[in-house]
């Protein structure tokens, strides 16, 4: 068998869809499956390695609140020189941004398998235009063997479509993220409890409420520490809300690569996503956990059915309340005991999302799909 995992997503910045496609990809490797990731350029100078082939432009946009793009293949014969090359038996589609996603799909010969990511009640578009959603469904009805959702809410627009469609989660690697990663040394003070966030700095990911919230808890708790890692848009406008408003220990450290990143939850005692939409899962949830640190953040529609019916979901605010946020975060800072019976209760947890098992899930699910379109 060979793989073609198709990204619509640029590399050249992070992002759950281009962690997803690593993550199996690598899992694969592990298993003898020859693979080969399709991802869009964003300038001349990328370079994936071998094991990537750059088809297409990405064209980045921000709306929405957040961080978007549009993927265009300028020049289709690329497309059938690619295709005729590699020849893949499955075609493994990740999201679906056009044009690029129909111009890539109409030419496909393989078994073609798309592994929904976004959640679409984010976009207004598809609130306020169901039929669009409707032709968009109609349209991969043709093409479309089989449909994937990382969360049941992704599944939702495929209501209407014919082909198998399943839930399999999104994948960790247990042994990258793990309780034993060295700390940095600079915030390893047992005198702090460190509150870490990760992610973009845009509307979607809500840290202005977590400011907002560790300026209620500061006054009652001066031994906390907040720990900023990312960038975006909103940068500058969290840095003068913490200037203004004199909040103390609170560290804005910028984008870092994983291998920092990792040292950054090794470091935290507390990791708080305060997304307040637009959610499809959580894997930044799932990174915190596999390194045995307690969550909290907002009950946006991923991190509810991540967290439904466990013990962490207590800890999930209403999106954009930030006193009750500052309520979750006060029960972890106020209680040691509790931080570390949650960071354990996490590292258990976490183990059902390991790669090797979602792999075997994917894997599972070509063979299903096969055999339904061999019946047809």
């Amino acid at each position: 068998m060979k793989v073609g995992f198709i990204s619509f997503h640029s590399f050249a910045n992070p992002g759950g869809v281009k962690n997803h496609i690593l993550g199996l990809s690598k899992e694969f490797d592990k298993l003898g499956i020859e693979n080969k990731i399709i991802v869009p350029r964003r300038s001349f100078f990328e370079n994936y390695g071998k094991n990537a082939i750059m088809l297409g432009t990405s064209i980045p946009l921000n709306a929405i609140g957040t961080q978007g793009e549009l993927v265009f293949n300028f020049n289709p014969f690329a497309i059938n020189k690619v295709l005729e090359k590699e020849k893949f038996d499955v075609l493994h589609f990740h999201n679906f941004i056009i044009p690029s996603g129909w111009q890539i799909l109409n030419k496909s010969k393989s078994l073609n398998i798309l592994t929904f990511h976004a959640n679409l009640d984010a976009i207004p578009v598809f609130k306020k235009l169901p039929y669009f959603t409707n032709l968009f469904i109609n349209d991969l009805n043709k093409k479309m063997d089989g449909v994937v959702g990382v969360a049941n809410l992704n599944l939702e627009p495929f209501e209407n479509f014919t082909g198998p469609k399943k839930v399999i989660p999104n994948g960790i690697d247990l042994k990258n993220f793990n309780p034993n990663t060295p700390k940095i040394k600079r915030f390893e003070d047992e005198k702090k409890i460190n509150i870490l966030y990760v992610g973009r700095i845009e509307e979607r990911k809500g840290l202005i409420y977590l400011l907002e919230a560790y300026k209620l808890l500061k006054p009652s708790y001066p031994n906390i520490r907040l720990i900023i890692v990312g960038d975006g848009n909103l940068k500058q406008n969290c840095l003068e809300y913490a200037r203004k408003n004199q909040l103390k220990d609170v560290h804005f450290e910028g984008s870092k690569s994983n291998e920092e990143l990792k040292k950054y939850f090794s470091t935290s005692d507390i990791y708080c996503s305060p997304a307040i939409f637009g959610e499809s899962f959580g894997i930044v949830l799932l990174e915190a956990m596999a390194m045995a640190k307690p969550v909290c953040g907002f009950a946006n529609g991923g991190y509810k059915e991540l967290l439904k019916n466990t013990k962490a979901e207590p800890f999930l605010a209403e999106p954009k309340n930030s006193p009750e946020l500052s309520q979750k975060l006060e029960l972890l800072i106020k209680d040691k005991k509790l931080r570390q019976e949650m960071g354990e209760w996490g590292l258990e947890h976490v183990k059902q999302y390991s790669w090797d098992k979602v792999a075997r899930q994917v894997l599972d699910f070509y063979e299903a799909c096969q055999k339904a379109k061999t019946q047809k």
